[in-house]
């Protein structure tokens, strides 16, 4: 009896040594994933309608029942600011496009991709993701905090951008001044607009959302 003793408390301490490092692991496990979670949360409040960065580019719509095309804007995932077949992309006003490829390139450099999610659009591209955030949300009003009339979209006047990858997103938030690139929305924060002045002076303030920009008023 005696004998066979310290076997068993060994298997005992053994057993409990591999029950503990399980939870151990488990429990990191839950951590790391409500990590991810909060952090994809922040970002997915937006709708499906190209107002977020799906992933590492840009959802592209199918060219039926007359929905938009790439003529339209709409870009397919992983496009870059460089990709200068897609209207999306060689439509943006020159002077932000050049601003934005110069981010990108410095952002390589760091091993960070800039993709390019939503450039220019068409005003029938436009109308087409108010109508569906309407039909989303339920109202016009709760749809113009994330989506602009075809009248008044920086998007369709081609002088903001939706970047994908929520690393080039971070990377942009931080060094975006020295480009001139600077986020506009509080809830949008893949969306920038070029301020040249912020080179000198930094960022203005965000709105929270569109509704209260006053260009988003016309």
């Amino acid at each position: 009896m005696s004998h066979h003793a310290p076997s068993r408390a060994r298997a005992r301490r053994t057993l409990l040594a591999a029950v503990v490092g399980l939870l151990i692991l488990v429990i990191a496990g839950a951590v790391m994933l409500g990590s991810e979670l909060g952090r994809s949360s922040a970002f997915s409040s937006a709708g499906a309608f190209g107002e977020r960065p799906p992933g590492e580019g840009g959802t592209a719509l199918l060219a039926a029942d007359g929905a938009a095309t790439e003529a339209d804007g709409v870009l397919p995932d992983g496009v870059s600011a460089f990709d200068e077949q897609y209207p999306g992309v060689v439509n943006l006003d020159p002077e932000l496009l050049s601003a934005l490829r110069a981010a990108a390139d410095d952002a390589a450099d760091e091993g960070i991709d800039v993709f390019v999610s939503s450039g220019w659009r068409s005003p029938a591209y436009q109308e087409q993701l108010l109508e569906e955030a309407v039909v989303e949300y339920g109202s016009e009003a709760e749809a113009a905090r994330w989506v602009a009339t075809a009248e008044t979209s920086e998007h369709v006047a081609g002088n903001a951008v939706d970047v994908g990858s929520y690393d080039a997103i971070d990377w942009l938030q931080e060094h975006g001044a020295r480009y001139g690139l600077c986020p506009t929305y509080d809830n949008e924060p893949w969306h920038f607009e070029r301020h040249p002045e912020a080179i000198e002076e930094g960022c203005p303030a965000v709105y929270w959302d569109p509704t209260q920009d006053p260009r988003m008023q016309g």
